[in-house]
């Protein structure tokens, strides 16, 4: 738009048709309807402006257009094209053109982008974004590299803000940057979820990796949970794979990963070899940039990798041998070209197909399937010896067979997801066999009729459970494909290139918003019609792991930090209920004795974040909201945390290793030792029971009795907190009677007994430590309630801090607190015993209330300093 005249509009028109049948070196056919043109008249009529500017003949493909804003006749555009492509310029208005620069470092990888802006205040500097990003002061005539990097960030679009030049944005396939300076520095795009992957694949480790390639951005892998509450640049590391294609992990060394072309990474010491079958390409063999690279399930030495033929290695890649004869198709039935290069286009109806979907059997060791991505669907059932076409009648050349999934219980029985975009065929396209390919079945009922379908996987657990990857959405199947649901939820609707399952999880490599991982699909795999018409359902639980939610012991990353979320710290429960419960609804988890470890109710009151961060001097966004199990109809997910309750403390806190939205508030209970448990849902007076297994961290080398005598210490130090609080409770409840009583009385006797009391009470309700962390400032002082709930509250921190036995001084720490706890209750069993019953005879006489500790009022104890409250 002309800045000056808003019916002044130009527009960039680019026809362009990428059929796979007239690609030309990877790029496009540039069809007629390419060209620049201007309306005067708000866009109701359209001129062409050509006058200077390459036409069809020469190859125009994709104009970026720019008027500068300080004037309006100065236009420019750069043009890609076969011949006479550049950067362009008009000073009057579009009617007649110059060609200013011909430089092809411009041009860059070509089509793909071509932004060009002006400076709003110099119409002779101007910016090209492209591989680099360029910038000129001399209206185009010289260019210096600006913003870029060696093998391309590929920039596409450039903006600048109009009234202040200094602001400017670039966008890439990575993500948007941005400048307040002109250029000088620049914003990250690492705060993006914009990653854009080909597929997805996950190690054996524990907690296990997610690895991918993606475009321009290099492969990489990110562990699906972090020791340090979430997922940072932390837990990222880049693996030497190239940007496009499979990753396979070795499953005897799960440091050696290999990626399509084909290299291997040794991530021990981080050198990337190539292993290529065909080192150096010289035209035997065809390749496509994303081709498949696969372990045997059968045999974890063999590797396969496929171009237009398949290859085999047993030796990490030291050597190959071919397997398969060229599997694609001979001959298609081409369709005319269009465009002007249709009269001489020397590759039509040549052999050029791949194979673009690879999948040995995970029950037969010698069965491989392949797919082409000119429609064709091989079969081998003696490793490779001799190949089978089984390809479904219906699916026509050059149809993409985009993966391949083979049963994990019927040998005969396949999956294939076939897109046919290239063909302007959006329809989804699934077939199914369970005879070796002899006769197929489409499975798409349920899919979208526009939802072009990239990846189907079975459940490894479950018969019949299927997922699907479409070009926006996630779908499931329980039938094994005769019907489809979506399975959405919070996922982002983008490209679903690839899933895979990892023991209880679903991973999803999207094309644009990275990897999303949803975690604990077994109540999927447990879905039946039974539970879908039951009143009310408890799932069985998957086994959960007793893992740390933060390992981090000090300062957190600043919010600002890009993360992604850690699965859950816990034992996840899920039930379902038809219809809103008529009364409360509780959790309660029992352990092998029946005895109640934890018990969680929809009655349950939890003070909203707002109400309790006057009590805490930090911002409340690093606090984790407590979760109220809900009595609403409807599926439902919740978490235990492994832990017995929290004991009752004087002060509660925030760590200083806090995570943004998810930092729980200590003193935390202890942990739950590994074992056996029972998951006990009641609903309208009717239970449900489950057997629920915890599991230690793998990582984690203790033994039983270690385990045993952290736990012993920690229900110790739990014990100790509630006994000393209670007992403070009716102190101060004493004490506060006493106060009361003191204006009552009329004689001298009766208020010198109230403050006898009092002294004798006060000594033993004491206060908080002060100090760092509760370190006495005054040397070693005798112990009271106050400082013995204070005391015990360290002990369950440091028996809490790590998964060992307590230390030798622990222990006597603690049983030194142990008699100290009983010495004072004991003293005040005495005080109560003797002093109080003499001062409530008194009391009495005087007509006054007698002093009652049971009688609490308020909220309970609370410290009299604010001491350690907080870190």
């Amino acid at each position: 738009m002309d800045p000056a005249n808003p019916q002044v509009l130009y527009a960039a028109l680019w026809a362009a048709r990428v059929a796979p049948w007239e690609v030309r070196n990877g790029a496009s056919i540039e069809i007629a309807g390419s060209g620049l043109y201007k309306s005067t008249d708000g866009g109701t009529n359209w001129k062409a402006l050509s006058k200077g500017l390459p036409g069809a003949e020469e190859g125009a493909a994709r104009i970026g257009l720019a008027v500068a804003p300080s004037d309006p006749k100065r236009v420019y555009a750069s043009v890609e094209a076969d011949k006479k492509a550049g950067v362009y310029r008009s000073d009057d208005a579009g009617e007649t053109w110059t060609l200013v620069n011909d430089d092809r470092r411009i041009g860059g990888r070509g089509p793909g982008a071509m932004g060009i802006a002006v400076a709003p205040d110099n119409p002779d500097e101007i910016y090209v974004a492209n591989t680099t990003t360029w910038k000129s002061n001399d209206s185009g005539k010289t260019f210096v590299g600006w913003k870029g990097a060696p093998g391309g960030d590929d920039y596409q679009r450039i903006w600048i803000n109009r009234t202040n030049g200094q602001i400017i944005a670039l966008s890439s396939d990575q993500g948007a940057v941005i400048s307040v300076n002109g250029g000088a520095s620049w914003s990250s795009w690492y705060n993006q979820p914009t990653a854009q992957f080909y597929h997805v694949t996950t190690d054996n480790r524990f907690p296990y990796w997610v690895y991918g390639a993606q475009q321009e951005s290099g492969s990489a892998a990110t562990a699906s949970r972090s020791d340090y509450g979430e997922i940072t640049f932390r837990d990222w590391r880049l693996l030497g794979v190239e940007e496009y294609g499979t990753i396979a992990i070795d499953p005897l060394n799960q440091n050696l990963v290999y990626g399509a072309r084909v290299t291997r990474t040794n991530l021990e010491v981080g050198e990337v070899q190539d292993v290529a079958p065909e080192p150096v390409r010289r035209g035997e063999y065809r390749y496509d940039r994303t081709l498949p690279l696969v372990f045997s399930p059968t045999d974890p030495h063999k590797l396969f990798f496929a171009a237009n033929v398949v290859f085999e290695t047993i030796d990490g890649g030291k050597s190959w041998k071919v397997i398969s004869p060229d599997l694609t198709r001979d001959s298609h039935e081409t369709p005319a070209n269009l465009g002007v290069f249709a009269a001489g286009d020397p590759e039509k109806g040549k052999h050029r197909g791949v194979v673009y979907a690879l999948a040995p059997s995970y029950l037969e060791k010698t069965t491989i399937w392949a797919g082409t991505d000119d429609g064709l669907i091989q079969l081998t059932r003696d490793g490779g010896k001799n190949w089978t076409n089984v390809t479904p009648p219906s699916l026509t050349p050059w149809s993409k067979v985009s993966i391949l999934e083979p049963s994990r219980t019927e040998p005969g029985t396949i999956y294939a997801a076939v897109n046919r975009f290239r063909l302007d065929d959006l329809k989804p396209h699934v077939y199914r066999t369970r005879d070796f390919g002899k006769n197929w079945q489409e499975i798409v009922n349920g899919l979208p009729e526009s939802a072009p379908v990239n990846v189907i996987r079975e459940d490894p657990a479950r018969k019949g459970l299927l997922f699907a990857g479409t070009e926006t959405s996630v779908y499931v199947s329980f039938d094994s494909g005769d019907h489809w649901q979506p399975l959405q939820l919070n996922l982002p609707h983008t490209s679903m290139r690839d899933l895979v399952i990892h023991g209880d999880d679903l991973i999803v490599g999207t094309h644009g918003r990275s990897f999303w991982i949803l975690d604990d699909i077994t109540p999927l795999r447990q879905l039946k019609d039974e539970v879908a018409n039951s009143r009310a359902h408890l799932y069985a639980p998957q086994e959960a792991v007793r893992v740390r939610w933060n390992r981090n012991p000090d300062t957190p990353l600043p919010p600002e930090i890009p993360a992604g979320k850690n699965p859950p710290d816990g034992a996840i429960v899920d039930y379902f209920l038809a219809q809103d419960s008529s009364g409360p609804v509780t959790l309660e988890i029992l352990d092998t004795s029946g005895r109640l470890v934890r018990k969680y109710s929809s009655a349950d009151i939890i003070e909203p974040l707002d109400k309790i961060a006057p009590k805490h001097p930090i911002p409340m966004y690093w606090a984790r909201e407590e979760k109220i199990l809900s009595a609403e109809g409807g599926m439902h997910r919740f978490v235990w945390d492994v832990r017995y309750p929290a004991p009752k403390s004087l002060g509660h806190s925030y760590p200083i290793s806090a995570i943004l939205h998810d930092t729980p508030l200590e003193p935390r209970g202890p942990w739950a030792l590994p074992g056996r448990y029972t998951a006990k849902l009641t609903v309208d007076g009717k239970s449900y029971t489950r057997p629920l297994v915890l599991k230690m961290d793998p990582r984690v080398k203790i033994s039983a009795a270690d385990l045993a005598k952290q736990f012993a210490m920690q229900q110790a130090a739990a014990g100790g907190m509630n006994e000393s609080f209670e007992a403070l409770a009716e102190v101060q409840t004493s004490r506060a009677q006493v106060k009361i009583a003191m204006e009552k009385v009329s004689s001298a006797e009766a208020k010198q007994k109230l403050a006898d009391f009092d002294k004798k009470a006060s000594g033993l309700e004491g206060t908080v430590v002060p100090g760092f962390f509760g370190t006495p400032l005054t040397g070693k002082q005798p112990e009271n309630f106050s400082t013995l709930n204070q005391r015990f509250g360290r002990i369950l921190a440091i028996a809490d801090s790590a998964d060992g036995a307590p230390t030798t001084q622990t222990e006597t720490v603690a049983m030194e607190l142990g008699s100290s706890l009983r010495e004072t209750s004991a003293r005040w069993k005495e005080i109560k015993k003797t002093d109080m019953a003499a001062l409530n005879r008194l009391l009495e006489e005087e007509k006054v209330a007698k002093i009652d500790p049971e009688r609490q009022q308020g909220e309970g104890p609370s410290a009299d300093t604010d001491g350690d409250d907080e870190p």
